[in-house]
C-alpha cells in the first residue's frame, strides 16, 4: 500500500467528521476532504516531519473550509441538514446516551464556527489543545477560552431550547421521576 493510500484509509473518517461539523453538509464535507488531500499530493512532500501528517491535514481542512467560507455568502442562512446529523455515527450505549448525543451534535451544528470548530477537534476528533492551536492557528489560551464558552453555550442550549426527542418519556425532575406525555 502507498504511502498515501496509508494515509487517506488513517484519516479519511476523521477528516470527514471534522469537515461535517464544520459545513453541516454532506457535500460539502466529503469536498472538504478531497481538497484536503488533493492538496497533500502536491504539497505534502514537503513536510519534514511525518508524524505531524495528522495535524497538517486537520490545518488544511480548516484553512480550505475558511477560503470557502469566505467565497460562500450564503452560509449562514444553511440550516442543519438531517442527513448530515445522521452520518455521523451516534455515540454507544444505551437509548437515553444516544439521544443525548444526537442532541448535542445538532446544537454543535447551531454554534457559531469560533466556537464549532475547537469543540469538534477536543470532542469529536481528540486533538490537543496544542494540535487545537496549530490547526486553527490561534493561540493556545484562544482554544481554552472557546471550548469554555462554546462548552457553556452548549450547556445552555441543551437546557433551554426544545428536544426534538419523542414526547412519552421518562423525565427526571428534582423531586423524583415524572412520567412526562405529550
Amino acid at each position: 500500500m502507498s504511502e498515501f493510500a496509508e494515509l487517506v484509509d488513517t484519516h479519511y473518517q476523521a477528516l470527514f467528521r471534522f469537515g461535517m461539523s464544520l459545513t453541516r453538509d454532506v457535500d460539502r464535507a466529503s469536498d472538504l476532504v478531497q481538497e484536503t488531500f488533493c492538496i497533500w499530493a502536491a504539497k505534502g512532500d514537503q513536510l519534514r516531519d511525518r508524524s505531524k501528517a495528522k495535524t497538517w491535514l486537520f490545518t488544511t481542512l480548516h484553512r480550505e473550509f475558511l477560503t470557502q467560507l469566505r467565497r460562500s455568502a450564503k452560509y449562514a442562512d444553511e440550516p442543519l441538514d438531517e442527513s448530515a446529523a445522521e452520518a455521523i455515527p451516534a455515540p454507544e450505549g444505551d437509548a437515553e446516551r444516544q439521544m443525548d448525543g444526537q442532541r448535542a451534535l445538532e446544537l454543535l451544528g447551531s454554534l457559531d464556527e469560533t466556537y464549532r470548530a475547537p469543540l469538534a477537534l477536543f470532542y469529536l476528533q481528540q486533538h490537543s489543545y496544542k494540535e487545537i492551536a496549530e490547526i486553527l492557528d490561534v493561540p493556545i489560551g484562544t482554544v481554552m477560552s472557546r471550548l469554555s464558552r462554546g462548552k457553556e453555550m452548549l450547556r445552555q442550549k441543551m437546557t433551554t431550547e426544545p428536544s426534538s426527542a419523542p414526547k412519552n418519556i421518562l423525565h427526571l425532575e428534582p423531586g423524583g421521576i415524572q412520567h412526562r406525555h405529550g
